[in-house]
């Protein structure tokens, strides 16, 4: 092999390498302990917050642990609940646009760049078929993830922007809320992990930094304490 050959294969070989490590995140996450505690709790509560400030991981810390559930691919290390299955789920924020740059883009990647989906907190290799949500520019509706099972999970996204009705429907294993709900909101979330169809329930959680002080979501939460 010439050396201008050597070369080009070394670059190619490194450029590999760098692409299967972006695509393959979800295998190297290892929590601090804060965010450890948060998944250990989702053993036994089906309601969980992460508080905290700007800047510290709360989202991609939410957005592993769906993708975890979505999936199946859970580390030996993993202590909070597991689903034998497929799930269904939902992901939402606030608004359509925060929805689409802040938690799809930490579930699937770089939202207008569609060679990059994948390079989130879901492998590349798990992502099936995927809409897009209408009149959002570059935003998606549904994700079917492959789950280690063989079968697939199915992802929904959400946004509190949509009013309460929308976030009725059928039973989900899993609710993500990011950024902090209006109340009615939560309320209806939290109604969709009630029961399912397997039976027992599924779980809800929040992670945001409390901007809007003590509102009836915190308190919710905190108790009179």
């Amino acid at each position: 092999m010439s050396d201008a050959a050597l070369l080009a294969w070394q670059s190619r070989l490194t450029a590999a390498r760098a692409q299967h490590r972006r695509r393959t995140r979800l295998a190297r996450y290892r929590p601090y302990a804060k965010q450890l505690e948060f998944h250990e709790n989702g053993l036994t509560a089906q309601e969980r917050l992460l508080m905290a400030a700007n800047r510290v991981g709360k989202t991609f810390c939410g957005a592993t642990e769906m993708a975890l559930h979505l999936t199946g691919q859970y580390p030996d290390w993993w202590p909070g609940r597991r689903f034998d299955g497929p799930i269904e789920a939902w992901a939402g924020s606030d608004t359509s646009e925060t929805t689409r740059d802040t938690v799809q883009a930490n579930l699937i990647g770089p939202s207008a760049i569609e060679a990059d989906w994948g390079t989130g907190a879901l492998p590349g290799d798990t992502l099936g078929r995927i809409t897009r949500r209408m009149g959002i520019p570059d935003a998606l509706d549904t994700v079917e993830v492959k789950h280690v099972s063989g079968g697939s999970s199915l992802l929904g996204f959400k946004s509190y922007d949509q009013r309460r009705q929308k976030w009725q429907g059928t039973q989900k294993h899993v609710v993500w809320l990011d950024e902090e709900p209006p109340i009615d909101i939560y309320i209806e979330a939290l109604t969709r992990t009630n029961t399912l169809p397997e039976g027992g329930r599924g779980i809800i959680y929040l992670t945001f930094t409390p901007l809007l002080g003590m509102s009836e979501v915190v308190r919710s939460f905190l108790g009179d304490g």
